[in-house]
């Protein structure tokens, strides 16, 4: 069995010029931090992979249950793989899936394969490069259950992926049950979720947002997940979401997600 220390260690990412770093968990026996920098980027669970311990991971992990029956494998793709943690997620409840990772740093991806390799039997396919510019290259063929893009990290967002034309390109790849979900951090303002809540209205029938509480109010940074679908957001999934937090929680949708999108 691998001892912690041959889980941990150290890459420099010649893309943004900065290290990333692996080290264990000194609270949770079998988990991970990756930083990049200074910034806590990702936190893995070798041992319970079901278990997700960010709060905003978590939501995301929610919304997956609930795109396909329980168990059931789905086709995933993920805009951004940081250390792979929702992968895992999805390996570990829906065995069988085919999953697609998309990440812009090479050296990162290596990384953390190479550190934090997956479960035996995961069907994941990694792409290295842009990601609108990646989805573009996949196979026409294939299409995706879920679709994750975790790549805004604050107002500063790439502009050809921010936008409604992005987002209906992703749509078109989707299957007709298939639901996009965002993660988008924000500044207090929630400048960068507003307009990607416009841009997606735009772009697919129907959009909702799932948050902690507070964050719609505006007082302060965070994350704030926003789910597009080819058909009307259905009450049940409200209901599902707010029971299954972290609380407090929040989901606005028709009328109530307006005053996000102006």
């Amino acid at each position: 069995m691998p001892t912690e220390q041959a889980h941990e260690g150290r890459r420099f990412l010649r893309t943004t010029g900065q290290h990333a770093a692996i080290e264990a968990d000194p609270l949770i026996a079998g988990a991970y931090i990756l930083r990049i920098g200074d910034a806590e980027q990702s936190h893995v669970n070798l041992t319970e992979p079901t278990e997700i311990f960010y709060e905003y991971l978590r939501r995301i992990g929610h919304l997956v249950d609930l795109a396909a029956p329980g168990g059931q494998a789905v086709t995933a793709l993920h805009l951004g793989a940081g250390a792979l943690t929702l992968a895992r997620y999805i390996e570990a409840t829906r065995p069988g899936s085919e999953q697609h990772a998309v990440e812009l740093e090479r050296e990162l991806l290596d990384f953390v394969l190479r550190k934090l390799p997956l479960p035996d039997g995961t069907r994941l396919v990694t792409h290295i490069g842009d990601a609108r510019e990646t989805l573009a290259e996949l196979p026409s063929e294939l299409a995706f259950d879920v679709m994750i893009l975790d790549i805004f990290s604050g107002p500063e967002a790439p502009a050809h992926i921010a936008c409604r034309e992005f987002y209906e390109e992703a749509a078109a790849r989707l299957r007709p049950d298939g639901v996009l979900i965002v993660n988008v951090g924000d500044e207090a303002a929630l400048t960068l979720v507003r307009s990607q809540v416009a841009a997606m209205r735009q772009a697919m029938p129907d959009v909702a947002a799932f948050a902690e509480s507070g964050m719609f109010a505006g007082r302060y940074p965070g994350n704030i997940i926003l789910v597009g679908t080819r058909w009307p957001w259905p009450a049940a999934w409200t209901a599902e979401l707010l029971a299954r937090g972290p609380h407090p929680a929040a989901v606005l949708s028709g009328v109530e997600l307006d005053r996000l999108s102006g």
